[in-house]
């Protein structure tokens, strides 16, 4: 098994390098250890120093130099769009108060399906509808891209 121990942003995966493609969803995304299997059959272990950001076309770097491409796998989702009693911002406000992940997509919001919170966004007057689409929501204020952030002190 092949052990992945870097990453790589879209823009430096070069599609000649690529050799293997793995499909994961936002949780395959952010996890720092565990094993996956590729399209093409072959099993990753994917061992990062820290928690990764990857997004769709990201790369992962295998011991032996080939290239895993990170394929964002579709999720159920919620789209959220301002209603004519309330905007956009005060929607967002309201998710970003439960803590919710959530992804900006032009004039909508996205989130994961959720009984609870599609409630409390239909009483707000949010108008909501269905999507299955890969979810890659805002990173945290704290967060840097694809786990590679300089280090920083708080003082």
């Amino acid at each position: 098994m092949q052990r992945a121990t870097r990453t790589l942003p879209e823009a430096e995966v070069v599609d000649a390098t690529v050799a293997l493609h793995v499909t994961l969803d936002l949780e395959g995304r952010r996890k720092r250890r565990h094993v996956v299997r590729a399209a093409e059959g072959e099993e990753v272990l994917i061992d990062l120093a820290a928690p990764p950001t990857l997004a769709d076309g990201d790369g992962l770097v295998l011991a032996d130099g080939r290239v895993v491409r990170v394929v964002a796998e579709p999720e159920p989702l919620t789209a959220v769009e301002a209603g004519p009693s309330c905007p956009l911002v005060k929607l967002a406000w309201h998710l970003g108060n439960r803590h919710l992940p959530v992804q900006f997509a032009d004039a909508r919001l996205l989130i994961r399906r959720d009984h609870v919170s599609e409630a409390m966004l239909e009483g707000l007057g949010a108008r909501l509808g269905h999507v299955t689409a890969p979810f890659d929501p805002e990173p945290g204020a704290y967060d840097h891209p694809h786990g590679q952030g300089a280090s920083h002190e708080h003082g």
